[in-house]
């Protein structure tokens, strides 16, 4: 049986920033992921955009990271040479009676120590970029994309640079949480004792925490799959930055992005599935889309978009239910030494890696202080 300081499931972007920020520490890591790559999940089916931190409620753990997150990732992308542009965005009121809501925006931004959102006219806006069609909008310098997949690559090389070791196709079958050490088993097997569990499975994690010997099943939330679609643009975009609609219920609405060549997609939409494996994109969800995008593009022609690919948003929340923050529990919430379960780590999960990563480094040195070297 191997005997290791701490085992983190799940190689998405925000398990690849806990390993590294706890080998960072001087641990020794396993990062264990099924699948036989990195980031192959929720991590690579996003918008890639680094959010600045506007929509979340003051004080979460949402907009306290995402800030953070922000700032520090900028910062690790220009150190690394990890591609990113601050492109900025646009959010728009489409009619009059959205206007309030642009102004609730900037207040709500103010308060997560986003203070540089601006409300701009009709004519300020089409200044801009002047095929939108709006009313107004607010305009938020610091959001911007990454290349999510050369960041995930960053995190890696920073573990193992550390002496961390990623464990690919290795998927876990349970854990035992004893009194005072875990003992961990893969499919193949393998037993792993530690004395910290991190688990960042995103989209498996309660299916995984439901395996948990030990772990009292109130503590793990229900699981739903908010599917998010993503239709492509042919041709040259005709946006510099980012567009997005006021946010509704469940997601930000049928936003425009681009990528870091300057292709341009619209999406995600939200249809509640069944199964976080349900990735097949409908060509005919595109006709929803095209009476979106008009609202706020009316020269998209018809024919222009076309099917691209689909992602999942691992909710704790289901579809007529409010918004819950990150959980992220530790022994206070479910009594366990050793033992933290991040549940529900969504947008913006991409953006807030580096700051998650840290959060729940200092969260395990409470719980499970780094052996003393001999």
């Amino acid at each position: 049986m191997e005997q290791v300081d701490a085992v983190v499931m799940g190689a998405g972007v925000v398990g690849l920033a806990v390993a590294r920020a706890l080998a960072l520490q001087g641990r020794e890591v396993w990062l264990l992921e099924a699948e036989n790559a990195i980031g192959t999940g929720t991590s690579s089916r996003n918008s890639e955009v680094i959010h600045a931190g506007i929509y979340y409620p003051q004080g979460s753990l949402k907009a306290r990271l995402c800030v953070d997150g922000k700032n520090q990732l900028y910062a690790y992308a220009a150190e690394r040479g990890i591609g990113y542009s601050r492109c900025g965005k646009l959010i728009v009121a489409t009619h009059a009676a959205q206007v309030p809501q642009l102004q609730a925006i900037i207040a709500k931004a103010a308060a997560n120590g986003v203070p540089d959102l601006v409300l701009l006219t009709r004519e300020q806006a089409q200044a801009l970029e002047p095929q939108l069609n709006c009313v107004a909008a607010v305009l938020s310098p610091s959001t911007g994309i990454v290349d999510s997949h050369a960041f995930m690559l960053a995190l890696q090389g920073d573990l193992e640079n550390a002496g961390g070791l990623v464990a690919l196709n290795s998927p876990v079958a349970s854990a035992n949480c004893g009194a005072d050490v875990i003992t961990v088993v893969t499919q193949d097997g393998t037993e792993l004792q530690t004395s910290l569990l991190i688990n960042a499975a995103g989209l498996y994690a309660q299916t995984l925490a439901r395996r948990f010997t030990g772990l009292d099943a109130a503590h793990v939330p229900p699981s739903h799959y908010a599917k998010g679609n993503y239709f492509t643009l042919a041709g040259r975009s005709p946006f510099d930055r980012l567009i997005y609609p006021v946010p509704e219920a469940a997601g930000l609405g049928v936003h425009l992005t681009l990528d870091l060549g300057g292709q341009a997609k619209f999406g995600p939409d939200v249809e509640w599935v069944n199964s976080p494996d349900d990735l097949v994109v409908d060509a005919a969800r595109g006709e929803a889309f095209y009476a979106e995008v008009r609202k706020y593009w009316p020269g998209l022609q018809d024919g222009a978009l076309t099917a691209g690919y689909a992602g999942i948003r691992p909710k704790i929340q289901g579809p007529e239910e409010a918004a819950r923050d990150f959980l992220i529990q530790g022994q206070s919430e479910h009594g366990i030494q050793g033992l933290i379960n991040l549940f529900g780590i969504e947008s913006p999960g991409l953006t807030s890696a580096l700051a998650l990563g840290a959060h729940v480094a200092q969260m395990a040195n409470v719980q499970s202080p780094k052996p003393s070297a001999t």
